[in-house]
């Protein structure tokens, strides 16, 4: 939903445009996240040598437009040397009030910016909470759900019992006080140097820069109420047992996604929900409010796999482009260790454990969003087939509202690109609750949903930045194919049906290459259709998840009208549409369904339309009745979704450059969507 960005130096000298490029440059790490509006909170100039200023700088639209701002504060100087100093940044996607500069992050407490916070989320009780402060005398400048925080946190520090209350224990006050989803930063002129961060259902991890060693990658979590009235007697300096850092130089990085951090560092701690993490003279800290059952006593610092260089564009116009043509690569990196082809043997290592329980489950259901429900419709039926059981296929959103019944002998699947898409870990929790055995399927390690499930599969696509899913999709589609293959690994009357989609697995990637080759000759298809106000995708059987998928591609990119038809249901009122002017495009391979799609195809030129045709190489009398054909290898029917969606991925992405839009950034949209 929104990106944040945090930077700590302790006892690392940097000048204050070092710590500007260090903010912008994991703003612009994040800007997938939101893009449209964005800002910053740095220390200010002093005004006595014990009172420290915070000044706030925020812009209307991408985060270029902030890097332009931040050069014109005259009052700053930029060469000045900053030995400890910590920056907030903030990336929006507008949830509440317009985007505009008094809308944007990072939020104040009052005028004097004695407390500034930027948040990831969204606050469902803020009505009621903003109601209270008003009626309390605080005055509220933008239209947001975040401004309450920043106003509460000073209602609490204004109330004080005493002067020796510590940050910590204002913002574990505060966050009592909240509902809904939370990542929050909070930043104070009365703590300088301080940093308090805590999440709710949004992601927040902290990176860790030190020359020296680290004197611990274990960090016990403290525990201490709030309800003590004693508040100085919470620990604001950890033993060195309980906290990273010894009072040595260091550096700390708070980020939405690992992406922003990783050209810092690859040392990382994920915080939970309710975790509050405080950095207090350069020492790292985590505090709870109260111990739950069960729980891990600590939180380890990891090392994060990624590479810098999977964050960049390369030789790629956009970020979109480059991982649609990363898809034979990332099919790979999907089956990598999981597949031997010679043996013919697949084994999920994240689902072994459990996978005697899920064979004696009654059915299995599979929930997502947007590209990752397409990812289940496309597989459904060869999970139906392999796997012998009862499959559903749901709407995260849809699943919640109807309340869905749910059992302790289900198995259900969580499919999420982010592992943190709100609707999907609210269904997760749901279904949790009814006793069902919980799977993850995301591709980002360290995830809500990675955390939440019993057991999971990793995709491992590799970091997708542009906003429009496309090798997270082919990456789902593969690890769910797998599945359905090591669920039926003892099933006799399956064996010859396991060998075909396993050779048409082994292959796969050389097959995508193909797809690929036919780059250009879509481009030019892309240069007739880019004025067109509305496009049909019509197609049946395993083919109808990829004509939803291909027309959800074109409408976020190009903002065009499509929709994905299935092609039987043609003749209860889609065809309505058909004349010379719409343009359709119809996806007609040689499976099972290909006399019906031919049976479609011929309603369609009845009706003077003008089909572009997806299908098989060398399949004549297809051609003859086609307006334009892209020929594709033909591959095994429950893996041809693979190849008939790259086509569209591309259509996409060039009708979107011909219309002038900002592919990787499509307007009103955003790469995580972590509210419901």
């Amino acid at each position: 939903m929104c990106g944040i960005f945090a930077y700590l130096n302790y006892r690392v000298t940097r000048t204050r445009k070092e710590i500007y490029e260090t903010l912008v440059k994991g703003l612009l790490r994040l800007e997938y996240r939101g893009y449209d509006s964005a800002g910053i909170a740095v220390d200010g100039p002093k005004k006595t040598t014990n009172d420290s200023t915070i000044c706030i700088i925020k812009t209307k639209g991408k985060v270029k437009a902030l890097d332009e701002e931040l050069y014109k504060k005259d009052s700053l100087d930029l060469e000045e040397k900053l030995d400890t100093h910590f920056g907030l940044a903030h990336t929006r996607w507008a949830t509440h009030g317009e985007p505009s500069p008094v809308n944007s992050h990072p939020h104040r407490s009052d005028k004097n910016n004695e407390f500034v916070v930027i948040h990831n989320g969204i606050i469902t009780n803020y009505k009621e909470l903003r109601a209270y402060l008003i009626n309390k005398g605080y005055e509220f400048e933008s239209e947001t759900d975040t401004e309450v925080i920043p106003k509460l946190i000073k209602y609490v520090y204004d109330n004080r019992e005493n002067d020796s209350i510590t940050f910590s224990t204002l913002v574990e006050r505060v966050i009592l006080q909240l509902e809904g989803a939370f990542a929050l930063v909070f930043k104070s002129r009365h703590f300088p140097g301080e940093a308090v961060s805590t999440r709710r259902g949004s992601p927040l991890l902290i990176g860790v820069r030190s020359e020296q060693e680290l004197t611990t990658d274990n960090i016990p979590i403290q525990y201490n109420s709030v309800q003590e009235k004693n508040s100085h007697n919470r620990p604001d300096s950890s033993s060195p047992i309980d906290c990273v850092g010894d009072g040595r130089p260091v550096e700390y990085y708070f980020a939405s996604d690992a992406s922003a951090i990783i050209e810092h560092t690859n040392k990382v701690l994920y915080l939970e929900d309710n975790d509050i993490a405080v950095v207090n003279a350069g020492k790292l800290s985590i505090l709870r409010v109260k111990h739950q059952h069960g729980e891990d006593p600590v939180r380890a610092i990891q090392t994060l796999q990624m590479e810098l260089q999977q964050i960049m564009k390369g030789n790629f116009d956009a970020f979109m482009q480059k991982e649609i043509f990363e898809q034979p690569e990332s099919v790979v990196n999907t089956m990598r260790g999981r597949i031997c082809f010679d043996s013919k043997t697949v084994i999920l290592g994240g689902l072994k454990d459990h996978l005697k329980e899920i064979k004696r489950c009654r059915r299995l259901i599979v929930i997502g969003c947007g590209t990752s429900f397409h990812a289940a419709v496309a597989t459904r039926q060869v999970l139906e087939e392999l796997t012998e059981l009862s499959v559903m296929v749901e709407l995260a959103s849809d699943f919640l509202d109807r309340n869905t019944p749910v059992f302790r002998d289900d198995v259900c699947f969580f499919i999420s690109q982010s592992g943190e898409t709100a609707d999907t870990l609210m269904a997760l929790r749901y279904c949790k609750g009814q006793g069902a055995l919980t799977v993850g399927v995301t591709n980002t390690v360290g995830s809500s949903i990675c955390r939440e499930t019993d057991c999971g599969v990793h995709v491992n696509a590799g970091p997708e930045i542009g906003v429009a899913s496309t090798k997270a999709y082919t990456s789902q589609f593969v690890a769910l194919i797998m599945f359905a293959l090591m669920m039926s690994e003892d099933r006799l009357s399956r064996q010859q049906r396991r060998m075909e989609i396993i050779e048409g697995l082994r292959v796969l990637p050389e097959l995508i290459k193909k797809v690929l080759a036919l780059d250009k000759k879509i481009k030019a298809i892309a240069d007739e259709l880019y004025e067109q106000k509305s496009l049909l995708v019509m197609g049946r059987g395993f083919h109808y998840a990829t004509c939803l998928e291909g027309a959800l591609k074109i409408k976020e990119i190009t903002y065009m009208h499509s929709e994905g038809i299935l092609a039987g249901e043609l003749k209860h009122g889609p065809l309505a549409l058909i004349d010379k002017d719409m343009p359709v495009i119809m996806i007609i391979m040689r499976d099972a369904c290909y006399t019906k799609c031919q049976n479609a195809l011929q309603q369609v030129t009845a009706r003077s339309g003008r089909p572009i045709i997806l299908c098989c190489q060398d399949d004549p009398e297809i051609s003859q009745m086609a307006y334009h054909t892209i020929e594709l290898p033909h591959t095994v029917d429950c893996l041809q979704g693979i190849l008939s969606v790259i086509p569209l991925q591309l259509l996409s992405f060039h009708l979107a450059v011909l219309r002038g839009y900002d592919v990787d950034f499509p307007r009103n949209l955003a790469k995580s969507v972590t509210v419901e």
